[in-house]
């Protein structure tokens, strides 16, 4: 079966401290299998982008942030993969978008779409985990948009991925 094409809005979601929110996800049918990804999700039909990722926040978070907040688009990555039986090729753009911590008190992350848990990284926590990340060099990527707050160039293109044959 075709995998089913899907686009998303990934948010680096970012406290004040530098640190990123990222949520916990498991495959039911391989056991053991645990990934950290970012706060985002799919782009719905009459959404773009930028009103997905509000859309996700809030939902994740029950946070709502205006997109003044949000940063243009710092990286995109195609990615195959699949979880419980489900196959997707999925695009992805992925745009810095800034909390206080007083947003931080605040939220009230879903315990659905974090029913594995949710944390708040430092870059040297990215850099010591060995914990799968996604996207794959998180450590490496997030430096270069947290000093530039959320890019002002050219969006990355990070690659195209088959997470299925590199789960790592």
């Amino acid at each position: 079966m075709a995998p089913q094409k899907r686009s998303t809005s990934r948010v680096l979601l970012v406290d004040d401290c530098d640190r990123l929110l990222l949520l916990c996800g498991r495959d039911p049918r391989t056991p053991g299998a645990r990934w950290w990804f970012t706060v985002g999700g799919g782009v719905e039909a009459g959404e773009d982008h930028v009103q997905a990722a509000i859309r996700e926040v809030r939902e994740e978070t029950r946070l709502t942030i205006p997109e003044s907040r949000l940063g243009p688009v710092v990286w995109t990555r195609q990615s195959l993969y699949s979880v419980d039986g489900h196959h997707f090729d999925q695009y992805e753009e992925y745009r810095l978008g800034r909390v206080t911590g007083t947003e931080v008190a605040r939220m009230q992350i879903d315990s659905v779409e974090a029913r594995y848990g949710h944390r708040w990284w430092t870059v040297d926590e990215l850099a010591g985990t060995g914990e799968t990340v996604r996207p794959k060099g998180m450590a490496d990527l997030l430096p270069g948009v947290l000093a530039d707050d959320g890019g002002h160039g050219v969006a990355v293109h990070l690659g195209d991925f088959d997470e299925d044959a590199d789960p790592d």
